[in-house]
């Protein structure tokens, strides 16, 4: 009975972490850029009564038994970050970007480089391209990218080159926005604000821009769009009913358990 209230306790631990996870995706439907998370269980040590015998090699003799293993709960064994392509939303601004493929955008936030999938961007005061918190968004050198004064317009091609029009009309085409992979990109480390940094199982960013070697292999820019959150509703409604009654459920082995501790004890009352 004791173990049926520990291996209880820790199924409710982990399904109020899973309906977390899912308050997350649900809480970030419209986020741009975002991407959701799952969660996933591994069983705990289970407790052996008894081991495995071997078979007697005599015709005549016993065959082999299976161990007999109580199970002691569930455990936590993963939150993952499903880095699948969201979908495309239209702005038809030309400053917001938005990657086809794998990659993502580098930017300059303060002194240290950040990573995102979010790409509304707009010039600052100074002629800075930046996105909503004011990070700068890096070119193929990893510098932030400036406009000249004169630039009235820009447009940004699928392969990153931005070509600016100034007040005579004339374009000039010499800044390339820069994009970065990784070995593991699930390995991020979401720091809040829809940015990413490093960690010690992402590798290390792998840089791209056109006036290098280009793009990886299936990787464009589509000016004019934004790439909306990938969580699907229907499957967070769904993994949000399996995860109350698996919270339902283990509440009533508790509830169970106790009500046999309860009938031991006035067995020794009486």
């Amino acid at each position: 009975m004791m173990r049926s209230l520990y291996s209880a306790v820790s199924g409710l631990k982990n399904h109020q972490i899973k309906m977390d996870v899912i308050g997350n995706n649900i809480a970030n439907v419209n986020t741009t850029g975002f991407k959701k998370s799952r969660t996933t269980f591994a069983t705990t040590l289970s407790q052996t009564l008894r081991g495995a015998s071997a078979s007697s090699a005599d015709a005549t003799g016993i065959g082999g038994t299976n161990p007999i293993q109580i199970g002691l709960g569930s455990a936590l064994s993963s939150i993952d970050q499903m880095m699948t392509q969201g979908s495309a939303s239209s702005t038809g601004e030309d400053s917001d970007l938005m990657i086809n493929g794998p990659g993502f955008f580098v930017l300059q936030q303060g002194s240290q480089t950040v990573y995102s999938r979010a790409g509304a961007f707009h010039t600052d005061s100074d002629k800075y391209l930046v996105d909503a918190a004011g990070s700068k968004v890096l070119d193929g050198n990893g510098d932030p990218i400036k406009m000249e004064d004169d630039t009235t317009s820009f447009t940004i091609d699928s392969a990153g080159a931005i070509t600016e029009i100034d007040s005579d009309g004339n374009s000039t085409t010499d800044k390339y926005i820069r994009l970065a992979t990784f070995a593991n990109d699930t390995g991020l480390t979401s720091i809040g604000g829809s940015y990413y940094t490093p960690s010690n199982n992402s590798g290390d960013p792998v840089f791209y821009s056109a006036d290098d070697a280009g793009y990886p292999a299936g990787t464009t820019l589509s000016s004019g769009n934004l790439e909306m959150s990938n969580v699907d509703l229907s499957s967070e409604f769904t993994d949000m009913i399996i995860a109350q009654r698996g919270f339902q459920a283990n509440s009533r082995v508790i509830t169970v358990s106790d009500s046999l501790l309860e009938e031991l004890i006035n067995l020794k009352r009486s």
